[in-house]
């Protein structure tokens, strides 16, 4: 009997995004996510660039539903290799708890992806295609005030695990798991940022391999409202 040896590459990695919700009215708004990753010791090369786009339905303040589309590009760090470009549909339900002394906001998210094949080291006009769901838990939790009081800093905590399905999922049902904790500052009701360590594990696509991501992750939170006074 014999057993695949596990094996696990290990970079570091800086994330940067700018992720802004708004509202148009009672009932409808729009997503924006633009994020840019870094690889190797942090900043030396490209590693991901993501648009993210949506249309958000309010079923009320605190429960949302979206729909969209993502355009990902994974960059490749051989010469011989092209960089993979990935269309990629998505679904999700979000919802907000706020309390005295902290916020939650949780999502379940689907995720239909259509990545472009490589053969013979150039991409060809097929696709591979999977199906993934995520799963979503943060925390706010100021350290003076209010939760979304402007001025005042906080911690912020969350973490996401993704899972694979469908037919072309063969080794790795388990995708990955996204653990981040930083300082955050909220500068206006509707403004704030956060930076802080990010965990990333990862299974690959091959039986057995696994990437080890240690990342810095700077992300800006924007949500506007346009709707009228009178709602």
């Amino acid at each position: 009997m014999s057993f695949a040896q596990k094996q696990t590459e290990y970079t570091e990695q800086a994330w940067f995004g700018y992720l802004n919700q708004t509202r148009l009215t009672n009932r409808s708004g729009i997503w924006l996510d633009l994020q840019l990753r870094l690889n190797d010791k942090f900043v030396k090369e490209p590693a991901i660039t993501l648009l993210r786009g949506a249309y958000l339905f309010y079923l009320n303040d605190q429960n949302r539903l979206a729909a969209g589309y993502a355009y990902i590009t994974q960059y490749s760090n051989s010469d011989e290799l092209p960089n993979v470009p990935e269309h990629r549909l998505w679904q999700q339900f979000q919802w907000f708890e706020k309390k005295s002394w902290l916020s939650i906001m949780q999502y379940v998210r689907l995720e239909e992806r259509f990545r472009r094949k490589i053969a013979e080291g150039k991409l060809i006009d097929e696709y591979t295609y999977t199906n993934r769901v995520r799963y979503a838990m943060a925390f706010t939790i100021p350290l003076k005030g209010q939760p979304g009081e402007p001025n005042k800093p906080f911690v912020f905590i969350n973490n996401e695990l993704m899972i694979n399905f469908g037919s072309e999922i063969v080794n790795n049902y388990f995708d990955q798991n996204r653990f981040f904790v930083g300082l955050g500052y909220q500068f206006t009701k509707n403004l704030n940022a956060n930076v802080g360590y990010l965990h990333v594990f990862q299974q690959l696509p091959a039986a057995g391999s696994f990437r080890h991501i240690d990342g810095i992750r700077l992300f800006v939170f924007h949500n506007l409202d346009f709707r009228t006074d009178d709602r």
